[in-house]
């Protein structure tokens, strides 16, 4: 009858307080844990040294400051010990007693459950959980370089919960007005972080006065609802601790980036207290009142030193420290790698280890993140892009990582006109943008100033729902689903959501179709200065008119609409089948000309002297004669000008290339001459250098201004991307295929246009594989040096921005970045084309 009693009440339990619920099942029936050791297998070399029993709270003033998070001695109690305990009430009758005896404090635990929620984290028992196979570490330090932001990081996780390590020391020159060293934790769950800056004494310029000792299994998820990493740092120098930030990625970036900026409400929160035997704990609760975050720090074993701490004043001896960094966020759960993967797939995870790690650090149960450490949340543009990259590896089918894709986005959807998110915004940088609006809300928001991700929805839609044969199956209960992350869209379907953004599709796209002028082009937002992939203040040269969007992605997605609907897939207007099907074609073959370039030999001549000479120059400063006219699309259109095209040379052909198989052959074989010579350029001509092609080339500009803004350290300078590397060959590829069907384009019969498209596929892919170390990054940079004619790989994050700009940090995963993992050499279409 008791247990009876017990069953009823945790199932009510389970109804009314479902936080609870899970966190009891995932306490008592984590996979892959039976409790049979005991405590013993759990405490064997753990360096995180977590207690596993709770301890009286005391009196938290300095003097009596009781250190909660070193080991004590007496009896440890683990999850296992308990279950095996529960399990033989179960068998025996005589027990009954003491399962009430529970019951009874499970009701007493309800009304202790509230004020759980706002205790000191301190203050808690953090048992370990025991996670089976579902972990991993790994350290990314193959592009180390002195003074390299990405040298090392550590990527770790267990039981769901994901951290990111990154330890810089030295800090590059750009921050080295913060101090000598610095140590940055990341997590996904609330897109939230610590960064701490340390000043060295006595260091001289140019030493590494830090350093992390490679321990593995370091990342532990604590309960309850905890998450936290440890491990050990070597101090080579005494040193004085600087800013320290705790709480969202983005006032991390705020600082970092943002000219050093501090915010008040976030800064005045932060607490200092001294650990017994000379460490030191620094908290801060978030401005929700009730998420903490949290790092200790104390002398390892063998270190005599004790930590100085006087308020805010934090100085370390020299010698090795253990840290303890955590926070009591609800974790998001990662998608292991065998769920990431398609099952014909599976083999990847041992072939390519590290990259389909890094997409499992990636991809969680809600979302997939953009980039660890900057962007380590949602980006609507980054995760469509890399849906249509990766397609053929992704799983598929309910909870797949495709349809985890798809859900963000339309969860995130603006009901009220069909926009598309950016960005989410959540977690404390959430709670403070409410607050500044006058809201007392942590409720999520989102970022619509891009105008680029509206069409990318549409096409990934029916890249799934119309092309895969699961996604055809699966549509009709996806779009029944409904949206539960916005409080304006809760309730909707996720096929109203997406109509909604179909609308908006059909209406900005058509006033082009009745008068095909620049004013009706796509442009990007009156009060932005940015909207499409190079999202950077000078990104597109100063245009307010994207290439990209207005020649691929706008028809692209009007054909994913003309699609969707004919399938039935994403039920809408009848009439969308053939109207935008028709209105996809004249996109097509009416845009391309707005963006034309084309400069003849004598004036690109001029133009190239006239740029290697600039200050801001550093690469090469003899090429060749030119003996033809130079051919590209410009980047973008200025609105209202003479002189609208601006005339940079650029990668975004492979969208059109990889988006579109257009029928107007005379065009199409113009496009492809055009990119497969620019491809095949070195640069400063064309695009291409030992280290891939730069995705920006003002050369042909004629204007200072861009010379002196799209460098080498410009984050869409003459930089290298990875994806659109990825992109650019599948495109080829898929231009090279169409050779071998049926309806062959007319360009597959000129024999040498069709052998130059392949030497361009060849060059690329050589490129490709010359630097396969870096693919990962999401991008690099270059040095040249004169003297050897040597181009030399450079992490953009050491080389000075713009007019003496701080440097810009790239990340050292990137979703997109992951591309190669679906994306492989064919050399068939090569020799088919001679």
């Amino acid at each position: 009858m008791a247990l009876k009693i017990a069953d009823t009440i945790t199932a009510w339990l389970r109804t009314r307080l479902p936080l609870l619920g899970n966190s009891a099942q995932q306490r008592w029936s984590r996979p892959g844990w039976d409790g049979d050791d005991g405590t013993a297998g759990l405490l064997e070399g753990d360096p995180l040294n977590v207690p596993l029993h709770r301890r009286e709270t005391e009196d938290n003033s300095d003097d009596d400051f009781q250190d909660y998070t070193s080991p004590q001695d007496g009896l440890h109690y683990s999850s296992g010990v308990k279950r095996r305990r529960c399990n033989n009430l179960a068998r025996n009758p005589s027990s009954y007693g003491f399962v009430l005896a529970a019951v009874l404090l499970l009701i007493a635990i309800i009304f202790a459950w509230y004020r759980w929620l706002a205790t000191p984290l301190e203050l808690f028992d953090r048992t370990l959980l025991p996670c089976g196979d579902g972990k991993f570490y790994m350290i990314n330090n193959h592009t180390c370089t002195t003074g390299d932001f990405l040298c090392p990081n550590y990527f770790l996780s267990d039981c769901g919960s994901s951290s990111q390590v990154v330890l810089t020391s030295p800090t590059p020159e750009n921050q080295r007005d913060l101090g000598d060293s610095r140590l940055l934790f990341a997590w996904a769950a609330g897109n939230s972080g610590i960064a701490m800056f340390f000043q060295s004494q006595g260091n001289a310029k140019g030493a590494a006065p830090m350093r992390l000792q490679q321990t593995e299994g370091l990342n532990r998820t604590i309960e309850p609802l905890v998450s936290g990493v440890s491990g050990k740092l070597e101090l080579l120098l005494p040193a004085e601790l600087g800013v320290t930030i705790l709480g969202s990625v983005r006032s991390l970036r705020d600082f970092i980036e943002g000219g050093r900026s501090l915010n008040s409400d976030v800064q005045g929160g932060l607490q200092y207290k001294p650990l017994p035997g000379g460490g030191v704990l620094i908290s801060r609760q978030w401005l929700d009142e009730t998420t903490e975050t949290f790092i200790t720090l104390r002398p390892s074993e063998d270190n005599p030193s004790r930590i100085r701490v006087r308020k805010q004043d934090i100085h370390f001896p020299s010698g090795g420290y253990e840290f303890q960094a955590w926070h009591n966020y609800p974790f998001v759960e990662n998608l292991g790698a065998r769920q990431v993967l398609n099952s014909h797939h599976q083999q990847l995870i041992e072939a390519q280890p590290d990259q389909v790690t890094s997409l499992s650090f990636l991809s969680y149960s809600d979302k997939v993140a953009a980039g660890a450490w900057r962007f380590l949340t949602y980006f609507g543009r980054d995760s469509l892009v890399s849906l249509l990259l990766l397609q053929p590896i992704l799983s598929e089918g309910e909870h797949s990582a495709i349809e985890v894709v798809l859900s963000a986005a339309l969860e995130r959807v603006n009901s009220a006109d069909g926009s598309v998110c950016h960005e989410e915004v959540i977690g404390d940088y959430a709670t403070l943008l409410n607050k500044k609006d006058g809201l007392v809300s942590d409720d999520p928001r989102c970022d619509y100033k891009m105008v680029d991700t509206d069409y990318l929805l549409l096409i990934a839609l029916e890249a799934y729902f119309v092309r895969s044969e699961i996604g055809r199956v699966r549509a009709k209960e996806f779009f029944a689903r409904k949206a539960t992350f916005l409080v304006a869209n809760r309730g909707l379907s996720y096929l109203e959501l997406a109509l909604t953004t179909a609308k908006k599709v059909m209406k900005d796209t058509s006033a082009f179709e009745q008068e095909p002028t620049i004013a009706n082009l796509i442009h990007i937002q009156t009060r932005e200065t940015v909207g499409q992939w190079r999202d950077s203040g000078d990104g597109l040269g100063g245009g307010r008119i994207p290439y990209d969007v207005n020649t691929a992605l706008v028809p692209a997605s009007l054909n994913a609409i003309s699609s969707l609907a004919k399938h039935e897939a994403m039920s809408g207007d009848p009439s969308w089948p053939t109207i935008a099907r028709q209105r996809a074609v004249f996109w097509e073959d009416n845009t391309l000309h707005f963006f034309q370039v084309e400069v003849a030999p004598e004036k690109a001549q001029t133009l190239m002297d006239e740029y290697t000479d600039h200050n801001e120059y550093t690469g090469p400063k003899t090429v060749s004669p030119f003996t033809g006219n130079v051919k590209f699309h410009g980047v973008a259109l200025r609105q209202a000008s003479d002189d609208p095209v601006v005339q940079v040379m650029n990668t975004d052909d492979c969208f059109r290339l990889f988006l579109l198989n257009t029928t107007h052959d005379e065009q199409l074989s113009s496009y492809l001459q055009q990119a497969a010579e620019n491809i095949l350029a070195p640069f400063p001509v064309g695009l291409s250098t030992p280290l891939g092609l730069v995705v920006s080339n003002p050369a042909y500009a004629g204007d200072a201004r861009l010379a002196r803004t799209l460098t080498t350290g410009a984050y869409h300078g003459t930089v290298i991307w990875s994806w659109p590397l990825a992109m650019m060959a599948t495109g080829l590829s898929r231009q090279l295929g169409r050779c071998e069907t049926k309806a062959a384009p007319g360009f597959c019969a000129d024999k040498a246009l069709r052998r130059r498209v392949g030497e361009a596929y060849s060059h690329l892919w050589d490129l490709i594989d010359a630097n396969r170390e870096h693919l990962d990054r999401e991008v690099w940079s270059w040095t040249y040096n004169g003297t050897e004619e040597k181009f030399q790989y450079a992490p953009l994050g050491t080389i000075t921005g713009p007019g003496g700009q701080t440097a810009v940090e790239s990340n050292i995963q990137q979703l997109w970045s992951l591309s190669f993992l679906a994306i492989q050499r064919n050399d068939t279409l090569v020799q088919s084309a001679n």
